[in-house]
């Protein structure tokens, strides 16, 4: 596997969006699309995350990864989530730093499975033992419950967890194309059929009003097994049965809600008010109120909103108090906020005012943290700081949120004042009052430019915000922001015979009746966005943005003008031009140094002095502009991605030249190599070969010497025989006549080869009976060595065993020479292939040699006992008498308690054992 040791090692486009070279929306939108083509869904802008949304499984979350990234440098490895986990945990663990991780983007960038990833490298890095893991699990197992109840989570998570902004108009009404919180699809598809009879539910999704059907089912998405998995973490996290039961419940009651519909009816007294249609439906409140059509709709769905976010409330003080029972201590803090991102949508109302005010905020404290940041490392550096120009969206916030003559101050105080409040008197005050400032457009303010622009309709105004200009319709902003729910309905709620239900709404105690008029929902979330910008301005922030590829929640489908419209909400070119205005990237002297060491000589291959010197000797070799980089008290900074490329590109040629020398090098040596082989091999070769041509000129020799004596020999006899013959001239002859007759003769009546044919051919001469015999024995020889070298490895212990019996009973046993022929068969009663005697084969441990049927004798009278047959094994350590009929063993003696054996010399088969006395 390839182990990268930098960013900048073979990178698939950009991996730091800082050194993007020329910087531009388009080359922006393009590098994101390389990288995504490659299945590189991460990509930095310094050390903020982009995350592309792969909308399919990739295996860079193993716990190997988790390793892998562990204690590194946030620059050391390709880009990853794991990177700035690891960041933000070693900055709390080392430094004491509590820690803040924004998580945005819009519904379906994969927000959520970001705070899982994070949340469980924090969990697998960090401390162990039996009560940490308790809390961890517990921590982990908090997320699906909470991730049930809200399908775009706004949740805080440091030790403890807090919520701020729960998108709770959800509940009733949800954006085209999205759907309600998961919870209700996972109740509906994952309970069992007692638990629905028992809440008075049914699996059908189409006969709930709350869900919207369009997007009820998500590919990729079992909200069945979502729903145990659900009910399994709520008990690793403490809920008791009765607790989850009542969740439940509640759950179902705002299902059951939504299903209440209402008709108009008119009283006599000339009012009109609205009754239930189905008084006898599952889900009937009578609260005896005197209210208009729209007014009963209204009361209806701020019942099932509160009911629904007083419940998420509710759940995270309970794993708050769980948690609490676990720790101890309360030191340090991360916080995970999983938010939702900038939303423009065709028809824009209250809730995606609120949600892009808080991401108007969100983005100010983004670009004042960044600033922070970068200005806090130029001090620490000894780098001197210089202004950076960016736009400032606070005169957006101030639009918004001024006490004095702010947007949602203007609603707050058209919604309290007495007389007749609509959606028209507030546009008519908004057009009053912010007419003249600069980010705000309606069509009949007292700014002329926008009284012809037909884009602009009469009921709606325009705010240009950072991420573009949204059109919003004011129709529903007076009656959402006050999200009233009616004194009646919180009493009823309180007398509930349900003790969850009680909890939720004190108010409706009538012995602590509050007449004072409840917070509007613009003054709530206002507050609520003031308390998470003061938490997060305490802590270190780290930026995950989250970016979806497409509509179709595809794989391998990236569609530009989405990214592009993402990209643009997120701030993410400003962010870049933020990161670029000053010196785009830094680094370490030592990294530095051990990166670029080979472009210079005085550095390659080892520098010996300190590594702020190696670099400005390299820098200074390699002709470098000194307004270029600048040296910090740690890290080198370098001012233009252009030069950090002209280094890389340096470097890249260096390392093909090392490659090359390397290559020449191992070439060079793996030819020596084979070459004091094959010379070792010559030499080894050589000696053989002298070897065997002595050796082979030695038998020549030896040879010829041979055959030079031979012919010497057979001069020098010839020579004597002459001599004799001219002595004895006519004796020899006769002689000489008479030997080749007899050898003649002998050739033609040779016996056959048989070694027990016994005939030999009568000598001639009486003289040539010494020579005669002779020849008959070296005859017999030799043809017993013939005939033995015909036998078989089987035949020859045959005969030894034949050779054996002959020495014992040759000339002593009448019946010998009868048994000759017969072959030695050993297991005369086939004990091996007898399934009868199977379990008898078992019982004997050695080989048997021996294996026959014999009869026990009367040592009294020798007769032979009646239904005595039994079956005599032999083996080597002992003999076995076993019954013929069943097998079963009667005697087993070993050869050792034997003293000897004896047998007649007659022609019978009878043999005795004698055993030492015991």
């Amino acid at each position: 596997m390839e182990v990268k040791t930098s960013l900048l090692d073979n990178m698939i486009g950009v991996g730091d969006m800082v050194l993007i070279e020329p910087l531009s929306e388009d080359t922006f939108i393009e590098n994101l699309k390389k990288r995504f083509d490659h299945s590189e869904i991460y990509t930095y802008i310094g050390s903020v995350v982009i995350s592309m949304n792969p909308y399919k499984s990739l295996p860079i979350y193993t716990a190997e990864k988790v390793e892998e990234y562990r204690n590194r440098n946030f620059y050391e490895l390709s880009p990853h989530i794991y990177a700035l986990a690891d960041e933000a945990y070693r900055s709390l663990r080392d430094q004491d730093k509590d820690q803040c991780i924004l998580i945005t983007g819009e519904s379906g960038a994969g927000k959520t499975e970001a705070s899982k990833f994070v949340m469980s490298y924090v969990a697998a890095v960090c401390g162990k033992g039996q009560e940490v893991n308790k809390v961890k699990e517990q921590l982990l197992q908090s997320n699906p419950v909470l991730e049930g109840e809200s399908s775009t989570s706004s949740v805080f998570v440091p030790i403890t967890l807090s919520i701020y902004l729960l998108e709770k108009s959800r509940v009733v009404k949800q954006p085209r194309g999205e759907r309600n919180f998961h919870i209700f699809y996972q109740l509906l598809s994952g309970a069992s059929d007692d638990t629905l009879k028992k809440l008075k539910l049914d699996r059908d999704f189409s006969k709930y009003n709350y869900l919207s059907l369009d997007s009820a089912t998500v590919n990729g998405l079992d909200d069945a097994a979502s729903f145990r998995t659900v009910r399994n973490a709520m008990q690793i996290v403490g809920f008791m049965e009765d607790e989850v039961q009542s969740i439940l419940e509640l759950v179902a009651a705002v299902l059951k809600l939504g299903n209440i519909e209402f008709k108009p009816e008119s009283r006599c007294n000339g009012f009109d008010e609205s009754r239930i249609k189905d008084k006898n439906g599952e889900c009937y409140i009578d609260c005896n109120l005197r209210l208009l059509l729209f007014q009963a709709y209204y009361a209806r769905d701020a019942l099932a909103k509160n009911l629904y976010s007083r419940l998420f409330s509710w759940l995270v003080t309970r794993i708050n108090e769980s948690i609490k029972a676990q720790t101890k201590t309360h030191k340090k803090v991360m916080g995970v906020l999983d938010i939702y991102g900038f939303e423009i949508f065709e028809d824009n109302s209250f809730e995606q005012f609120i949600i892009n005010y808080c991401n108007e905020k969100l983005q100010q404290i983004f670009i004042e943290l960044t600033l922070r940041e970068e200005q806090e490392e130029y001090i620490r550096e000894g780098i001197e700081w210089t202004n950076i120009e960016y736009f400032n969206n606070a005169i957006i916030c101030d639009l918004i949120e001024n006490v004095s003559n702010g947007i949602l101050a203007m609603l707050d105080e058209e919604c309290l004042r007495p007389g007749t409040v609509t959606d028209e008197t507030f546009l008519d005050k908004l057009n009053t009052v912010c007419a003249e400032h600069q980010h705000f457009e309606s069509r009949q303010s007292k700014n002329s430019k926008f009284l012809t622009d037909h884009s602009l309709p009469h009921n709606c105004f325009r705010i240009q915000h950072y991420a573009g200009k949204v059109l919003y319709r004011v129709e529903g902003f007076v009656d959402k922001n006050n999200d009233l729910l009616y004194r009646d309905l919180s009493q009823a709620m309180y007398k509930a015979n349900h003790s969850l239900i009680k909890i939720l709404f004190p108010e409706g105690n009538p012995a602590k009746v509050n007449l004072k008029r409840p917070p509007t929902a613009g003054f709530q979330f206002r507050a609520s966005v003031g308390t998470l910008m003061k938490n997060l301005l305490t802590k270190n922030p780290n930026y995950i943005r989250c970016i979806k590829p497409n509509d179709e929640k595809a794989a391998h489908i990236f569609t530009d003008s989405l990214v592009c419209h993402q990209a643009r909400y997120l701030g993410l070119m400003e962010n870049v031009r933020v990161r670029r205005a000053g010196y785009a990237f830094r680094q370490p002297y030592e990294p530095c140094l051990e990166r670029y060491k080979m472009l210079c000589k005085q550095t390659w291959p080892h520098w010996k002095g300190p590594a702020r010197k190696g670099v400005e000797v390299l820098l200074k070799n390699l002709q470098v502009p000194a307004e270029e980089f600048a040296y910090g008290r740690s890290k080198i900074f370098i001012r233009n991605p252009r030069t950090l490329f002209f280094l890389e590109e340096k470097r890249r040629q260096c390392l093909g030249d090392l490659a090359t020398l390397i290559q020449k090098i191992y070439r060079g040596w793996k030819c020596r190599t084979h070459f004091l082989l094959l010379k070792k091999s010559q030499v080894v070769v050589a000696a053989w070969y002298r070897r065997f041509a002595q050796q082979k000129k030695y038998q020549n020799i030896r040879s010829s010497a041979l055959v030079v004596q031979s012919f010497i020999r057979g001069w020098k006899v010839r020579r004597e025989y002459r001599k004799f013959f001219r002595a004895n001239a006519g004796t020899n002859v006769s002689f000489c006549v008479q030997m080749q007759k007899y050898f003649m003769g002998l050739k033609k009546t040779m016996p056959s080869m048989s070694p027990v044919d016994k005939s030999w051919p009568a000598r001639p001469y009486c003289f040539l009976d010494g020579m005669h015999q002779e020849l008959r024995r070296i005859f017999h020889l030799w043809r017993c060595k013939k005939y033995r070298s015909q036998f078989t490895e089987e035949k020859k212990a045959t005969y030894e065993e034949k050779l054996a019996a002959s020495e014992l009973f040759k000339d002593k046993k009448a019946l010998y020479p009868s048994s000759v022929g017969q072959p030695f068969k050993g297991d005369y009663v086939e004990i091996t292939k007898n399934p009868k005697y199977q379990k008898l084969n078992s019982l004997v441990e050695d080989k048997v040699l021996l294996a026959d049927v014999v009869s026990k004798i009367n040592r009294a009278n020798g007769k032979v006992r009646t239904l005595s047959s039994v079956i005599f094994l032999l083996t080597k350590k002992s003999f076995v008498l076993a019954d013929q009929k069943t097998g079963q063993v009667k005697a087993s003696v070993p050869l050792l308690d034997l003293s000897s054996v004896s047998v007649s010399t007659q022609s019978d088969g009878f043999f005795a054992l004698k055993l030492k006395e015991v």
